[in-house]
């Protein structure tokens, strides 16, 4: 998975990364020849005290440290860049991939579990690719270089290389062999985390109320124990592998300096040719370190692609009709044909044959016990789930067969938890219509109710909104998310469970005020309350999944016994109040 994500998302970085080969190899040659002119220096210069000689070759290895510091440099420019716009182009792609989600894919993920997908796990495929082409290419052009150079300064002493280098490599892989399993638990501790820490921060006050603080805090700990114990597994084979490598490092070089002694004793080989051996000496083992560091890397960045590709991989199950219908037929219509709904693997379908007509201009209220699945119907309009069976038609068109642009122009929906993003009140009202003006938000405040508490805030349509509408109360929030639907003038209106935090004279106000609003619009109400739906044209009472009655207040309490037995219960609880 890792290869494949690289080359989906590099590929356009074709011209930087050719760049960073070339300007490495430079650099790397440049790196490469200086311990050869420093044995030249010494035998030929230092022994014999030709200054000349020094100054010149000195000369030399100046120019070439430029060099090498000037490529290097331009090298991790074009690195960086490559890496970064990777980085950039990876998020960018989740982003429009989870977009495009439903419901139930987002459900099956979890936020916390793609948040860190989105974040974490692209900055370590990031790391792993800016790695790669600081570290990674110098690696292996510095390994033969260097042999062929430490070869050339004395072949006897070359064949140390031979216990070194598969030395080294041998402990570098039973380290990186046992970091692959903990990587990927690490994953999975931090998406842990992140679920039971955001669980926290949004349940806070429910946390405080019932006085949980201790019981979340453990819950907390357990979690964040779980992460810290496999961060330091990992950590102490990560913290095993660099004394390792300098163990190597340091023995190979004693083994060197002893054997040279002995060969220079002998007048098989000169000092300088000594010394520019342990200089190759060190770059090849360094080259290996530096490859090391980079495979460790690997593991980690492999278990993160992994991650990510699998979100890329997954198709919405709600995609986009192949030839789109872009128009629908006025007057507005929704009908409902033999619809099912069931979940992936689940045992029973929470739909299941649902017929009904609900035309231009009327009311259809759907009430039922909690699970009945009324919020799943609703879903269903604006295809936020697609039916398993049967159809959903707008206008006499099948709403999988429409543009969803279309669809969703007019389809206003209030989702049973309204939702109000960080911002002010115009512009979370704009989500709607970004075009439209002062004068449409307060005509759309005002037919919501809410015009009054928003000319008491400090800037009125300017005031801040918090994440979630934290900074006002939930009736606040229903109304500012009814005027939002509002705004968008759709044909279609879909109110789940969205006045349950009104009280019932302002409940009363808004419907009134609603009225001639929706007048030639379809209205679908989702509600608890039986006071709320009884003036509705037609209600659906729902049971486990079924529609078990259809008809006005009236009619239903003659013939639902279901409806009969909801309203018996509310009232009594009236009563009893």
């Amino acid at each position: 998975m890792l290869i494949r994500l690289l080359r989906t998302f590099l590929v356009r970085y074709k011209r930087p990364l050719l760049a960073v080969l070339v300007l490495q190899s430079v650099q790397t040659a440049a790196a490469l020849a200086l311990p050869a002119l420093n044995a030249k220096i010494i035998d030929n210069g230092i022994l014999t005290g030709d200054t000349e000689y020094i100054l010149k070759v000195g000369g030399l290895m100046l120019l070439l440290t430029c060099v090498q510091v000037g490529f290097a440099i331009g090298a991790i420019y074009y690195a960086s860049s490559a890496a970064m716009g990777f980085g950039r182009d990876v998020r960018a792609g989740l982003f429009h991939q989870v977009i495009g989600f439903s419901t139930q894919e987002v459900a099956g993920f979890g936020a916390p579990s793609l948040i860190t997908r989105i974040t974490n796990d692209v900055q370590q495929v990031q790391m792993l690719v800016l790695m790669s082409c600081t570290l990674l290419v110098t690696a292996p052009i510095t390994i033969v270089g260097g042999t062929i150079m430490a070869i050339r300064e004395d072949g006897p002493l070359s064949l140390l290389l031979l216990v070194s280098v598969p030395a080294l490599v041998l402990s570098v892989g039973l380290v990186v062999v046992r970091l692959v399993p903990q990587f990927a638990v690490m994953q999975i501790r931090i998406d842990r985390v992140n679920q039971v820490l955001r669980e926290q921060i949004t349940g806070m006050r429910v946390v405080r109320a019932f006085v949980r603080e201790p019981y979340e805090a453990q819950r907390f700990g357990l979690a964040n124990q779980d992460l810290t114990d496999t961060s330091l597994r990992a950590g102490r084979l990560m913290a095993f592998m660099f004394p390792a490598v300098l163990f190597v490092l340091n023995t190979s070089s004693v083994a060197a300096i002893w054997i040279g002694a002995n060969r220079i004793g002998s007048q098989d080989m000169q000092i300088g040719a000594l010394i520019a051996f342990l200089s190759y000496l060190v770059q090849i083992l360094m080259s290996v370190m530096m490859a090391t560091f980079v495979a460790v890397m690997a593991p980690r960045a492999a278990v993160c692609a992994d991650r990510i590709q699998e979100v890329l991989d997954t198709d919405s199950t709600v995609v986009a009709p192949v030839s789109p219908i872009r128009s629908v037929a006025s007057p507005a219509s929704l009908e409902f044909r033999q619809v099912g709904f069931s979940y992936p693997g689940a045992e029973l379908p929470v739909l299941t044959d649902i017929s009904f007509t609900a035309a231009a201009g009327t009311t259809t209220a759907i009430i039922g016990s909690t699970g009945s699945g009324k919020s799943t119907l609703i879903n269903l309009i604006p295809r936020l789930f697609d039916a398993t069976s049967g159809s959903v038609l707008l206008g006499g068109v099948n709403v999988a067969d429409l543009e969803p642009e279309l669809l969703w122009s007019q389809v206003g929906l209030v989702p049973q938890k309204p939702y109000l993003f960080s911002g002010t009140v115009a512009s979370n009202l704009r989500h709607a219509d970004p075009e439209a003006t002062d004068e449409d938000l307060w005509w759309a405040l005002e037919i919501a109710q809410a015009r009054s508490f928003v000319e008491q805030m400090p800037d009125g349509l300017n005031s801040v909104i918090t994440q979630g509408g934290t900074n006002v109360s939930g009736g606040q929030r229903q109304r500012l998310a009814i005027s939002r639907a509002l705004v968008r003038k759709p044909r279609v209106f879909l109110f789940d469970d969205s006045f349950s935090a009104l009280d019932l004279a302002t409940d009363a106000k808004l419907r009134a005020a609603l009225a001639p609003v929706t007048r030639d619009a379809v209205v679908v109400v989702v509600a608890q309350r039986v006071s709320t739906i009884a003036g509705a044209d037609q209600i659906l009472v729902l049971d486990e999944g079924q529609l078990v009655g259809v008809g006005t207040h009236e009619q239903l309490l003659l013939e639902c016994p279901t409806y009969v037995q909801i309203f018996a219960s509310q009232m009594t609880e009236e009563d009893a109040a």
